[in-house]
């Protein structure tokens, strides 16, 4: 009974944490997400703003390099808190990114979203530290939450919010110690969010064709396709990023520099690659997109997010995935288009992020269950494809994807340089 006891202390002790994080993460991304819709609906109304987006970068910029050095880190920041706990996230991290966020939209860069709701989600759970009087080892848990119910609450999947709170810090490795605060956490705060009426995006495949040795062959070849892209891009963000800082010296000058080359991009491309693109991604799923809409999305956003502009990679691959699963479909026909834009959708970022487990759960929360073999074969294929290499340089790696790499066990993606 001994046992028992304390486990009910820590279910009681977690779920009186977790309603607080849920409370206040999930009304704080339901008010993001309205301010983001403001904000793309005012910009898709005032079209001339784009030409003001790298004076509005060097802005944030500016506010970044003179009082936001402390967070300049973001989601690596909350990762490296997580493996190692140093001391509380500041608080200005989540006004900071939210602000810094609704601007890139309102002005046209190729942000997302999610690097915010993560940011946000962690930053609130963390100050918990304080009023609990939590130790080291349960701030780490304190911020899996949090990230979980910032994923969880700004895309309305609580499942998979709180699988990729646990997944996303170590490759290869979840942390069974944080699974009930996680849980809790994400689930409270989509629960809380859709009191609100949080404005999320729906999705739907038509047609989900039976299993047959054709079909699966054709969704591993995808998911190898899935898998390069997010290799691609991964690996674009790092160069241009690199690149950018040899050359300007500066880092408030990076976004002005980002913004200019935008406009210019958007003068000859026109605005379908601008903010988040949510109605190209839905028309994904139902018509037949240009080929090439996937690569000029990537280089919109590669472009955005390496100049410094806030938000975050997701929603923008969501697009990429789909777009390219869209672009597949007449290559690989017995899938039907709708199928192959949602695997694409999720495992491109599974690729990118190494969140193979949360985007399969991510698929059957916004799909369905009937295709869940589908996103399984394409997300881990993808998973595996794009190798050691993500968008979150400070993910260790926990489980090698090969044992023939079984020596990049313990280290950071920053560490591998040469791969």
């Amino acid at each position: 009974m001994k046992e028992q006891s304390t486990i009910f202390l820590y279910i009681a002790k977690w779920l009186a944490i977790s309603i607080v994080i849920g409370v206040l993460v999930g009304s704080g991304s339901a008010g993001f997400l309205f301010a983001l819709s403001w904000a793309t609906n005012y910009r898709e109304s005032h079209e001339y703003l784009i030409y003001f987006l790298g004076i509005a970068g060097f802005s944030v910029g500016l506010i970044y390099y003179y009082f936001g050095k402390s967070v300049e880190g973001g989601n690596n920041l909350i990762i490296d808190e997580i493996q190692k706990p140093k001391r509380v996230i500041p608080f200005i991290m989540a006004p900071f990114v939210v602000f810094g966020t609704v601007v890139s939209h309102l002005f046209g860069g190729s942000a997302g979203r999610e690097g915010t709701a993560v940011q946000m989600g962690a930053t609130i759970a963390d100050q918990l530290v304080y009023p609990f009087r939590l130790k080291k080892e349960d701030r780490k848990i304190l911020l899996i939450a949090g990230v979980a119910a910032g994923f969880s609450s700004l895309f309305g999947t609580p499942i998979a919010g709180a699988v990729f709170g646990l997944e996303v810090y170590i490759i290869g490795r979840l942390r069974y110690h944080a699974l009930f605060p996680a849980f809790a956490s994400a689930i409270i705060a989509d629960f809380v969010a859709r009191l609100w009426h949080a404005p999320h995006t729906h999705y739907h495949i038509g047609f989900i064709p039976p299993i047959s040795a054709e079909n699966l062959l054709y969704s591993v070849l995808a998911g190898i396709v899935f898998g390069v892209c997010a290799l691609s891009f991964s690996k674009g963000i790092k160069i241009l990023g690199s690149f950018l800082s040899k050359i300007i010296k500066y880092p408030p000058l990076k976004p002005l520099v980002g913004g200019i080359v935008i406009t210019g991009l958007f003068l000859i491309f026109g605005n379908k690659y601008l903010g988040l693109g949510l109605p190209i991604i839905q028309s994904a799923f139902l018509t037949e997109l240009n080929s090439y809409d996937f690569a000029l999305k990537m280089l919109f956003t590669i472009i955005t997010l390496a100049a410094g502009f806030k938000g975050g990679e997701v929603t923008p691959l969501f697009f990429i995935g789909a777009a390219l699963g869209n672009a597949l479909s007449p290559i690989f026909p017995e899938l039907p288009l709708g199928l192959l834009a949602g695997m694409g959708f999720i495992a491109v970022f599974a690729g990118a992020a190494n969140t193979p487990l949360a985007c399969i759960i991510m698929g059957v929360e916004l799909f369905g269950g009937e295709g869940l073999t589908y996103f399984a074969i394409a997300c881990v294929t993808a998973y595996l494809v794009s190798g050691h290499s993500g968008i979150y340089k400070s993910q260790e790696i926990g489980s090698s994807k090969s044992n023939t790499l079984a020596k990049h066990k313990g280290k950071r993606l920053n560490d591998l340089s040469n791969l």
